[in-house]
Parts: C-alpha cells; structure tokens; sequence
C-alpha cells in the first residue's frame, strides 16, 4: 500500500470517535449560518483535543486517552440511499488527484527506475469518506449517538423553552417507533445544553443571566455559554484570519444531503436484502454499454467518442457548482481568533465534563448489569482472565456454520451489552478491556450462530488486540480473514467486508506484511464495485513494489488491472494515471503486444479527457513501433489514430502542420536527381544513357566520371584544374560527395526520391503527395538578395511543385515515390520534407496475401474517408568527420547539403542520339555511325568535346574528312574507309601518300583523350541539331566492354556559378576475336636496293585467323598492309606466293615479307605506304583509317611513358653516359608501324555480310617480335619469396652485345664464283669491296682488322684457308648514316669453297673512349666458290 499521511493507530482512532449530535433551533441555526457554516461544521476542526483526558475503568483504575476525536452531526432522520452513497465516494476520488507539481517517489529495482507517486491521496480520501457514510447498523454500536447537544441562541424571546422543545424533540427521534434512524447508544442519552450568544448583535447580559437559570436547571456540568460572531462581516476584511474549515468542507460529508436529493442519480436495485446496505457500495456508471469480455478481459466499455451518460453529466455540474460556491464563499467571516478559542474551549468543556463522566458512568453501569445477569463476581474485567487462562474451546469453521445472519437480538440482551460495553470501551481507548468484551462476545454470538454479530466481534478484537499498548499479544489476523469471510459470504455484506480489508491491509503494511496485505486487498476485487476494485487493486500494486524486494511487474500488471476497473467506474483521470505508471514498467522490454494495450488505452482516456497530444503520442507509439498484432487490430489503431489525429488538428485548424508517424521515412536514402528523365530509345536512334535514378550507384564508376570531368577540365584551362571546380553531380545520395550545395538550373526539373517502408499489414494511402520547400530568391548577378519563402505546394510561379494524387504502400513494403519541383526563378532552395494526407484504404483490414496488392495496383483506390494531413521532415545526417584528432576523438558530423540547391541562371541543354550503333563487333572491326546532336535549351552552346578512356574506339574523323557526311540510309552499305580503284600493276608495290599527326589531334600537345567534335561553327543553336559520322573500331580484347563517353559543353555566356555541363554515355560493346598478327623487322643483308640507297630491311608478317565459328564468319581476305612511319615505308611485298588476295579460313595462318626502305621526306609528316592484295586501295593516310591508327600510336606513346616514367630515377646519373648508351641504343630501334585492312565474309541469316577492320603492329625494335594486342603474361601460380637488399645508386646502363653490333653495317661484294688457273698461277687473286655502312645518327670510328683467323678446327675443314693482301688494317671515320667502300683483294692457293666474312669489324663514337669498341658480326657467312680451269 502507499503512503498515508496518517499512522495506523491514528487511522483507527479516528475512524471510530464518540458521535455526538446536534439539534439546534432555527434563531441558532440563523446565527451559525452568518459564517455560512452549519452548527456541525462550525465546531468540526476543534473537535481533536489537544490535552490527554483521564477517566476510571470499572476496577476504578486511572485510564489516560490521548488525541481524543469526537465527531459533531446534524441530526438526520432517514438513512443515506446506497446510489447517494456511491455517488459520493466517486466524487470524493474523482475531486483528489495528484498534486501538479508533485515529485515523484523514484523507485530502483534492477534494472528499473519507476517514478511512481508514493502517497495516494484519493484512497485516503475514499477511506475516511467511506467510514464516515457507512450507516448504522444494530449488530454493533460504533456508529450510534452517545449524545446530543441541544442548541438555543440567546436572543430567542424565551430560550429555556426552546431547550425545552428540543429536549422533547430529540426524545420523539430516540424512542418513537416513526423514526429508525438514528441509532443511539443507550436509550439515557447524555443531552447537553448549549446557549449560542451573537456577541455583535446580542445583549451580554440577557445572556448571562440566561445561563444562570440553565446552570441551575442542568448543573454546571450539562450546559455552556458558547459566545460567537465577535465581528460584524463586512468590516475590517482586510485583516487575515485562518480558514480552518476549508479542507473539511472539501469533503462532502454524508450529512450535507442538500447536494445529492436533486442529483439525478442511478440506484442499482439491490437482489440481496439482508442488510441496509447489503449490496457494498458500487460507483459504476453505466456508459450505454455492457461489459463485453470476448475480445480482451481488459477492454474498455466505451467507445472513444462517447463519456458518460446526461445523468451522470447532471451529477457532475450540480457537484461542480456546490464546490464552487463553498470554494468560492469565506467560512467564519464573523468570527475572531478569540472566537476560535471559545469554540475550541467549549469542546473541551464539552469532552471533559460531559461526555467522559457520562461514558464512564455507562461503562459502569453495563459492568453491573453484566455481573448481576450472568451472577458473575466482581467485575467481567478480572473474570475474562480466568476464561482465557484455562483451555480453549475449539473454533468451528465458517463452513460448518449455519447461514443465521439473519438472526436478531433484542436490544436488552446480555450479549449485545457486552458488544455495546466493548465498543464504549473502544472509543475511549481502553483497548485491553475492550478486546476482553469482544472475546466474550465473539463467543457467545459463535454459540448462537449468529454470524453477523460474530464477525463484527472477530474484527473489532482483532483491531483491539493490535492497539493494545505494549502489543501483550500478537495480532489475530485469522480473526480477520474469518470475518472478511462471513461478511462476504455469509452474510452478504460487502460495505463491512471492505471496512475489515481497509483496516487489516493497513495494520498489515505497518507489520511490513506487503505480501498478506496485497491478497487480502485483490481478494475483495469484486465485479459488484469496480471503483472499490479499482483503489484496492492499486493499493495491492503499492504493496508490490514497497516490498523488501520489489516486484516490479506484479506492480504493472495490478497498476493495469486497477486502470481497467477506474475506466469502468468513470474515473478517467484516475485510469489514465494507472495505465501511464504501469507503462514505465512494459516500455522497451519486449512486451509488445502489452505495449500496445497500454497505449491504446492511454490514448482512449486520453482523449476522452480532451488531453489531446497526449491520445496523439500515445496512438503514434503503438504504430512506429514494430506491431505484432494481427492486421485487423492494426487498422483499428490507425483509424483510432488517424480519428484523434483529426479532432486536433480542427482545433486549430490554421496551426503547423503536424509531424505524422507513418510511412517511416529512411531519410538517408532520399536521393535527388537534377536534370530531365532519360527518353526512351526509338528505332535505330538510341538516346545517350546519362544518368538516372533507375541506376544504382557505383563508386568506381563515380570515379571515372569524375577523372574524366577533370580530364577535359583541365585541357579547357591550359592544364590547370580551377579551385571553384566542383564536379557536376546529377544524383546526390548516401554515397556522393554532398558537402557542398549542389546546383540545379533554372527551368530544370528536380526530382527527389523519398523511401517509404510501410511497418503494419494493413496498406497506407498517402494522397496529394508533394514536397514542402522553403526558397529565397536571388540574382546572383545583383547584389541585393530577395525575401525567403515559405514552403509552398500552392506558389506555382516561383517553384513548381508536383503532386501524386495517390500513392499506395501495401502491408510491409518499402516503396519510392519521385516527387519533383520546377524551379522558376533563381535563389536559394531548401526541400524540408513531404507533406501528404494520411489514410486507410476501404476493406483493407480483410486484405490478406498476395491477391489484394494485386488488385490494389490496378485503377482508383477507395479510401475509407478517414485522412489526416500532415508532414514529415527530411533530416539527413551527414558523414561522420574522422580527418582531425579532435575529430577523431568527438563524434562530430559534417554537413548534407542534397536537400538544398542553388538555382542558377539558364544553361544550355545538350541531348546526344546514337544512330546505328552496334552492340557487337569483331575485334578491329572499323563500323561507321552517327551522332545526333540536339540543343533542346533556349541557349546556343559551344566548345563541344568529348572525352573517353578508350580514345581508340571511335573518331569522328580528321580534319581530312568531309564534314558533309552522307546521311546514315544513303551510307548503309557503302565501305567506312575512302577507297580508290587500283591499277592491276601496281599491286603488291606500295602506293606512298603522308598526313600530319596534327589533322589527327596527335602532337598538338592536348591530351589524346580529349576529341573535339566538329560542330558546323562550332555553336549549336536553340532548338538545332547536327549529325556527325562517327567511326567505330572494335577493341583488340575479346568480351564485352563498357566505355564511357563524356560530353562536355559551355554556354556562350560565362555564368558565375556554372562554366560548363557534361552529359554522360556508356556504350556497351560485346566483342569477338578475328586475325591475330605478329611481325618481326631485321636488316637486309643487301646494302643498296634497286635505286641504289643504302638502308633497307625485310618485315614479316604473320597472320592468323583466330575467330571461332560461333560468330558465323566464313573466312578472312588481307585486302591491304600500310604502313605508317616518319623515317620507313614499305617498298613491296616480296611473298613467294603469286596468289593476288590471301585468304584465311578459319584456324589458318598467312606469312607475309615485305621490303621497307628509309623515307626521304621531313620529320614532321608520317609517311603512309599501302600495298594493296585486292582491287582498291584503302587510303591509310584518310579517315578513319589514319584516326585509328594515330589513336593507337598515342595510347602506345602513354603506354611506354608511363613504363619510362617508373625508371627516371635510373636515367638522372650520368647524363652525358646515357646519351651515349641511348645513341647506340638508337641504331636498333625502328619506327615502323604495320596497319593490316581486312574484309571478313560473315553469313547471318541467309544473307552475306562484308565486314572491315583493321589491325595494327608498332615495330620498334630489329630483331624483336611485337603483336596486334600485348600478349598476356601467365603469372606462376606459386613463385619464391627473394630476400635482396637494395644496392646504393645503380650503375650506368650499357649497351647490349646486340645493340652494340648494329652501329655499322658491312657487306663484302664479291662474284659468287671465280674461276682461275692454278697452273698458270699459283696464286689466286681475287677483288672483294666491304662496304660499311653507319647506322647510327652520330660519328663513329671504325677499325677493320684484316688479320682475323678462323681457328675454329670445323669451320677450316669446311671452308679452307686464305689470306687477305695489301693493307691489313683500316681506320675510317663514318659521318651519320654514311656508306664507305674498301677495295680488298683475297689470296687462294687452291680450289674450294671459301667464307669470306673474316675481317672484323671495330667501332667506337668518336668523342668517346673505348669502351663501347666492340666486333661488328656478320649475319651470315660470304661464300666463295675458287674453280680451277
């Protein structure tokens, strides 16, 4: 139980007081009622003594009472109606509540904190009323009169008289058979006389002689002199005198039945009429519904619209009023301090010399009584010792006792004086005694079977035995479950059943017995009073938790029991504070479904209080959280919610907008699109694939956009990548960078992309769905900016805001809606959240499966009519910092600014089309297409690039190309490349033609990735477009490729928030193998060719067909090699085979040689060489057969760079050595690239397709093999780890042997045979010419030895000895790319077979030591056949 403000024994104490009653004249009554009190309530906060009284039990000992309470009534003839009973303890709870400012008492308990009220005031309250409005009964005399003040004013003509009248009057009411109510004590009942004098108004002398004439009539002892109304009312009010009356008028006592006979109040007949009373006091009114249990045993009885019934309203205002007017009314306005002390002065006269001598004198008289009936010596005092101290008769139980609750005692019977001496014994506290009578009584009554009697006897010895002093015995509490139950059971008594729990729990809590306490309280819950089941089922929770260890959820669940039973009372307050303390216990510990209960009903009573946000936070509680509930409950909370919801917001119709619960939003999954959707392919015109919100993220992806941004930005700045640069983002989401305010043009719609996740099983229906924004105007042109906007979905004319009429969330779906603004005027936009109308959808409850989401998706949807609107707000946290310690050590987040755009100024707005674009090639396939371009802003744009990755795949053509293409139709089945028929001799001898790299866009110093497209003006005006030819060549790499295709454009005017716009493309390629080419380059051993130059070499090419049949290709014809170089050219093909086409089926191989001879031309232009197998020559020089391979050439350049670029740190030592090294090395490097056209004869559907392609081979070393595609390289599947430690500074590079013997070249001219008679000679001279030829750019020095001597032992046995005359060493200068001969003469002695390849060859550069000198070898031996003739 809680707290009480009082202790037990002063509870008791005061719950049973001497009543005295008060019969008081019309004149006196006049008097009183100037202080708009009554004469009983005039005296009722000086009814406490405040000194000890003494009187002398019957064996004339000395008894002390202490705290005496008397208790002071108007006298009332008819007893109080049971409905004005229960009407009563309702208000009296219904008035007490809980102080607003009160401090709750917090309670821990594992892992709880409960703030829980420790006092209960209303049950307090309730107690006191209910003891003081239980009527009086004849089996017990607690409540019955012991005496009577008769009340006279002493300006009455003739008071003596009065008292006279009075004196009958109060005899007519005793012992007349008219009147059963009141009881009195004794039929001698004490009558004290009192005269009243108005010392305002009165004479003090009439009164003073008046009362004389009293003292002589009644004694001193039996009447007093009361002098009241010291002050006249309306003067000197402004003097404070303490209102001791309020807090007892506050309480509307049983007496004042002014109150209640008007009061339209509903008496529930009674079945069972044993008692006056018998059917306990039951507060519940009736709210037009019954008690229905079926669907939940706690459910309320009352819908949410409805209160209570007019009746009960009517009760209500009569009581509202009558509080009102005692509130608002000053008590005792006449009376002084002084006065106070009389009244206070005249109860104790009163106690001490009237009632105490007359209860002592009853006491004594019953005493005698009792000892002459039952012949009983000296006093039942001393007896009752001797028959307590001999042995006890056994107890029967209740169950064996017969039901004789209906039997009557006279009222001169012996057993009921003892019953009347023990409660007079009781009252003036002599317990000991007391408890003596009613042990005496207890047993006879038991004998008698007269169980009401008994059980009265058990409770009041069981309260004696427990306020004995010095506690002699311990409490009999069997005493008072045995009366509970003959009072419940038997006797069908519920008001006393309830009298003895409210006494025994509260002695029990004081013995700390909280458990007995709590099961005596719940087991008077009964369905006969639910206020009485509500108080002590809460009282029982109390116990629970003021436990030695507290049990918490015992507490709830009792807490939840009592809310339930206030609910059925129509204690709505009440109910709501039980529900909301027992919540504290369930909330976020799993019980959802006892969560929900709890809210639902806090919402309930909530709103019928009017308490209206909190019926709202209460309902959104049971919806955000996850609901377990079966989908029927859950629609029948939104309903109940969406109801509440409406009534608050029509009372304030013009307020915010409220914040919904539902749909939940995942705000960091808001994405937010700037630009137009995406169209839609049409035909062969495919629209370039940008970006859309139907694309998902890719952080590399991302990446690349953003490099090649930057790539082309760079290239536009002179390589310089401005500080304001911002990278356009066109989808902001969780991923991207949003640290910035993004920019949205003017005109352009935005589209934001709002996640919904729909948490019940029943579907939401969102209507008229939009975003709300909040805008301020700027020209950033201007410098004053304009006024801030609030959100609007009706302002049109500054942003456009879009709405989806519905939107339907099935059960438990995330599901995104796409809203989009239009922005119309520049500033500052900020998209605070969604703003929607909130229902249900008709019949959705029955909605079960997959079916009705089905039929759902299909037309209009029926909603129920039950919508709120309201909104909910964006609110996206940024990324969490981590770059600082501070940051590190704090969580700190940066900022998200995708919800807040910049609208800038109008921009062009470039749209891209595809015409013909395939989707699958062969590897090196050359396929022409077109590109449309379209300007569909109301601005012209300029500077249109395009950059890529994969600058290789596609050209748009030179400068060399026509810039008047053919339409796509015209050129479907025309050739890609710029073709001339041959003339048939000149086939297989190279047809020359040269180019510059910079028609090309190669070595113009701009980075190879950035294209310029060839825009007629280069501006693209409002509304035009243009068609490009665009060449496409398939990647050398099989599979599927995705490449990536910026456009990049500005306007013409230069904007300050944006310089430029891309528009982004990515071409899916799905690729096939076709020829796979190798081709080696080594010098010939010729020195001069037909023309008589010096420097020439053979190339071999070998090419395989690589394709597989899949693809449907038949075979491949090699229509052409070029080849392209600033210092070589292909002079004819030296093929053995006189086949004019080479053709390669599937699998097979072709070798090809060709002869290549030094250009002649300057370094600026490349020279292009076509030796051509078929009937045309493919211009190589043209597009796009020279764009092609100036692509590949530059991606080749990067390539190596990038390889050289890892070793710069090798190349800073030794400067001038490297350039040495590098000189030498140059000897061997060739800079000859080899491009192979082909034709490939594809047959796809019955029909024969001509395909073209082109390869190309970068030669650039003699003697090293070099392919169409790098060669993959086959890692080991498991290499060794190689511990090294790192040498200091590396040495110079040198040379290889093999570079080293390529600075010069020999070759020895000489007749194959010779023919000499060795018989007219002996000697045989033959003349040899050794013609050397420098390779290298610079001077070298050479030293021929001609003393060199074959010693190997095979090489004399096969070719012989001889010698060389003359001069047998030389030492020549040879300037760059010079060709020097020697005349030589060799000496045979005999015929044979001779190697001439012996002299050797030295070579050093010429500012250099000799280090480099090294033997210059001949590729292959010089035969010489000596014939004899």
């Amino acid at each position: 139980m809680a707290q009480c403000v009082q202790s037990v024994q002063e509870f008791i104490q005061d719950s049973f007081v001497p009543l005295v009653a008060a019969l008081c004249s019309e004149e006196a009554e006049r008097l009183t009622r100037k202080n708009n009190l009554s004469f009983a309530e005039l005296v009722k906060p000086f009814c406490r003594l405040t000194s000890e009284a003494h009187m002398r039990d019957p064996n004339n000992q000395v008894h002390i009472i202490k705290n005496l309470k008397i208790a002071v009534n108007n006298i009332i003839t008819h007893p109080p109606q049971p409905g004005a009973i229960r009407k009563l303890l309702n208000d009296v709870v219904s008035v007490s509540q809980p102080a607003e400012g009160l401090v709750a008492n917090v309670i821990t308990a594992g892992d709880y904190d409960l703030n829980i009220s420790a006092t209960t005031p209303w049950f307090e309250s309730y107690r006191e009323c209910f003891l003081q409005s239980m009527p009086a009964s004849d089996h017990e005399f607690l409540n019955h009169y012991v005496a009577c003040m008769l009340v006279v004013s002493s300006s009455e003509p003739e008071p003596v008289e009065q008292f006279l009248k009075l004196s009958q009057e109060q005899h007519r009411i005793q012992h007349s058979s008219e009147y059963l109510y009141p009881k009195w004590f004794i039929p001698n009942t004490l009558k004290y006389y009192v005269l009243l004098h108005d010392v305002s108004t009165g004479e003090e002398q009439r009164a003073d002689s008046i009362y004389e004439e009293m003292k002589q009539r009644y004694g001193t002892q039996g009447c007093y002199l009361l002098k009241i109304n010291s002050r006249v009312s309306n003067r000197g009010m402004d003097e404070q005198i303490p209102d001791p009356w309020s807090q007892y008028l506050q309480k509307n006592t049983i007496q004042n039945q002014d109150c209640y006979e008007d009061c339209p109040y509903t008496v529930i007949p009674n079945k069972s009429t044993d008692h006056l009373i018998s059917d306990g006091l039951d507060s519940e009114i009736k709210d037009g519904l019954s008690n229905n249990f079926k669907t939940h045993p706690l459910q309320l009885d009352h819908p949410s619209g409805s209160l209570d019934t007019t009746d009960y309203m009517k009760a209500t205002a009569v009581l509202q009023d009558s509080k009102k007017a005692n509130s608002g009314t000053p008590h005792g306005a006449c009376l002084t301090l002084t006065d106070h002390d009389r009244i206070r002065q005249f109860i104790q006269e009163f106690t001490f010399r009237g009632l105490m001598p007359h209860i002592e004198k009853t006491i004594r008289q019953l005493n005698d009584q009792l000892i002459s009936r039952k012949g009983l010596s000296r006093s039942l005092f001393s007896a009752t010792k001797k028959w307590f101290s001999g042995s006890k008769v056994p107890e029967k139980s209740i169950n064996e006792l017969k039901n004789t609750s209906g039997l009557l005692y006279p009222p001169e019977a012996p057993e009921l004086q003892i019953r009347k001496m023990a409660d007079l014994c009781f009252l003036v506290q002599h317990y000991e005694l007391a408890y003596s009578c009613y042990h005496t009584a207890k047993k006879d009554f038991l004998n008698d079977q007269a169980m009401l009697y008994a059980a009265g006897a058990l409770e009041m010895a069981a309260v004696s035995a427990f306020l004995q002093p010095g506690a002699p015995r311990p409490y009999p509490a069997h005493y008072m479950e045995t009366a509970i139950q003959t009072y419940r059971d038997i006797c069908k008594n519920m008001v006393l059943a309830e009298r003895c729990v409210l006494l025994s729990a509260e002695i029990l809590k004081s013995q700390s017995k909280y458990s007995e306490a709590a099961a005596l309280l719940i087991r008077l819950t009964s369905e006969d009073s639910d206020l009485r089941s509500a108080l002590l089922l809460e009282q029982a929770a109390h116990c629970f938790i003021n436990m030695k260890s507290p049990m918490v959820r015992k507490f709830a669940f009792h807490m939840i029991l009592a809310g339930h039973r206030f609910s059925k009372a129509g204690q709505k307050k009440h109910a709501l504070r039980c529900y909301c303390q027992a919540m504290q216990v369930y909330k976020g510990k799993g019980w959802s479904l006892a969560e929900d209960h709890i809210n639902f009903t806090i919402g309930r009573q909530s709103f019928t209080l009017r308490q209206l946000d909190n019926a709202v936070s209460a309902f959104r509680h049971i919806l955000i959280n996850d609901s377990k509930q079966p989908p029927a409950q859950q629609g029948a909370f939104l309903r109940e919610y969406l109801y509440v919801y409406k009534n608050v917001t029509q009372l304030s119709p013009d307020g915010p907008l409220p914040q919904l619960p539902l749909p939940y939003i995942n705000s960091s999954a808001t994405r937010v699109f700037f630009g137009h959707d995406r169209r839609p392919a049409e035909g062969e015109k495919q629209a370039a694939t940008h970006v859309s919100l139907d694309q998902e993220y890719d952080s590399e992806s991302s990446q690349q956009w953003k490099e090649l941004e930057e790539q082309v930005v760079c290239v536009i700045n002179k390589g310089i990548i401005p500080s304001n640069f911002q990278p356009t983002q066109f989808c902001l989401n969780r991923y991207s960078d949003n640290s910035r305010f993004p920019l949205a043009v003017i005109e352009e719609p935005i589209t934001v992309e709002v996640s919904f996740r729909n948490p019940l099983k029943v579907p939401l229906l969102l209507t008229d769905l939009s975003l709300l924004w909040k805008f301020q105007p700027k020209d950033f042109n201007a410098k004053h900016d304009g006024q801030t906007e609030e959100l609007g979905t009706c302002d049109d004319d500054t942003i456009g805001t879009e709405a989806i009429a519905e939107f339907l969330i099935n059960s438990e779906e995330t599901k995104v809606a796409r809203l989009k603004l239009f922005p119309h005027q520049t500033g500052e936009l900020h998209i605070l959240g969604v703003v929607y109308n909130l229902g249900t959808v008709q019949g959705a409850v029955t909605l079960d499966g997959i079916e009705p989401s089905i039929g759902l998706q299909t037309g209009k949807f029926v909603s129920n009519g039950l919508s709120v609107q309201g909104r909910q707000d964006l609110e996206i946290q940024g990324p969490r910092l981590n770059n600082t310690k501070e940051e590190k050590t704090s969580i700190k987040y940066g900022p998200d600014r995708r919800l807040d755009p910049i609208i800038t100024e109008e921009m062009p707005l470039l749209e891209v089309f595809f015409i013909n674009f395939p989707t699958g090639l062969l590897c090196g396939e050359i396929r022409k297409a077109y590109v449309e371009f379209v300007n569909v802003s109301k601005c012209p744009l300029t500077a249109l690039k395009v950059v890529s990755k994969h600058p290789e795949f596609f050209t748009f053509g030179g400068n060399t190309a026509a810039l008047t293409p053919l339409s796509p139709s015209a050129s479907e089945n025309c050739s890609a490349y710029k073709t001339v028929v041959t003339d048939p001799t000149s086939v297989r001898t190279a047809l020359l033609s040269s180019a510059s790299s910079v028609d090309f866009g190669v070595g113009t110093g701009s980075q190879p990735e950035v294209i310029h497209v060839p825009l007629p003006d280069a501006v693209l005006l409002p509304g035009a477009s243009v068609q490009l030819p665009m060449w496409l060549r398939g990647p050398d790499e099989e599979g599927v490729h995705e490449i990536n295709f910026l456009f990049y454009y500005e306007s013409i005017r230069r904007h300050s928030k944006m310089c430029h716009r891309v528009l982004r493309h990515t071409a899916v390629i799905c690729t096939s193998r076709s020829l796979h080419i190798r081709a080696t380059v080594c010098r010939s051993n010729a020195l001069e060719d037909e023309e008589g130059r010096g420097d020439n070499m053979l190339v071999f090419v070998d090419v395989e067909n690589i394709n597989t049949s899949e693809t449907g290709v038949k075979e491949f014809h090699i229509v052409q090699v070029s080849s392209n170089s600033k210092h070589w050219k292909l002079q004819k093909s030296v093929n053995i085979s006189e086949d004019k086409d080479t053709k390669l089926a599937s699998r097979e191989r072709a070798k090809l040689c060709f002869k290549a001879v030094r250009c002649k031309n300057s370094e600026e232009n490349y020279t292009f060489a076509d030796i051509v197998f078929g009937n045309e020559q493919i211009i190589s020089s043209a597009s796009p057969c020279a764009d092609f391979f100036f692509q590949s050439l530059s991606s080749e350049f990067k390539r190596i760079h990038v390889q050289s670029r890892s070793h710069a740190s090798q190349r800073a030592v030794k400067q001038s050595f490297d350039e040495t090294v590098r000189l030498i090395q140059r000897c061997s490097e060739v800079d000859l690239n080899i491009v192979v056209l082909w034709k490939a004869y594809v047959v796809e559907d019955n029909k024969q397709l001509i395909l073209e392609g082109q390869h190309h081979v970068a030669l650039n070393t003699v003697g090293k093999e070099a392919f169409s595609f790098p060669q993959k390289q086959e890692l080991p599947e498991m290499v060794l780890l190689k511990f090294f430690r790192p040498e200091g500074t590396p040495g110079p590079a040198r040379p290889t042997p093999e570079q080293l013997s390529n600075l010069i070249k020999t070759s020895l001219h000489y007749p194959e045979s010779f023919n000499h008679s060795f018989h007219q000679k002996s000697l045989c001279l033959v003349p040899v010419t050794l013609l050397l030829s420098n390779c290298s750019q610079a001077v070298v020095d050479v030293m021929i030895d001609l003393r060199h001597k074959t010693t190997s032992p095979e090489a004399l046995e096969i070719h012989g000895s001889f010698t060389w005359l003359g001069q047998t060493q030389y030492k020549l200068q040879l300037k760059s790319q010079e060709v020097c001969s020697l005349q030589l003469k060799a000496c045979f002695v005999h015929t044979g077979v001779y190697n001439l390849g012996t002299p050797r060859v030295f070579a050093k550069l010429v500012d250099q030591v000799t280090l480099f000198e090294t033997s210059q070898q001949n590729s292959m031996p010089a035969l010489i056949i000596i014939n004899n003739i």
